[in-house]
């Protein structure tokens, strides 16, 4: 397991991912704020992001 520090970062589609804290942003993406090893970033994911359709799937499906 990876210790090092990691954030999670969200896209405009709401889709989630996470980025060591050490390296700069990646076009794109922005923080959610949350901080942690890789493993308890990756558990706030699937804790989360419960609905893995893109955010523009999604409204075109509720219209």
């Amino acid at each position: 397991m990876d210790d090092a520090a990691h954030r999670v970062v969200v896209n405009d589609e709401e889709q989630y991912s996470i980025w060591p804290t050490h390296l700069p942003d990646v076009p794109g993406w922005h923080g959610t704020g949350f901080v942690g090893s890789q493993q308890e970033c990756l558990d706030h994911i699937e804790e989360i992001w419960t609905d893995l359709r893109p955010r523009s799937v999604r409204a075109h499906l509720a219209r």
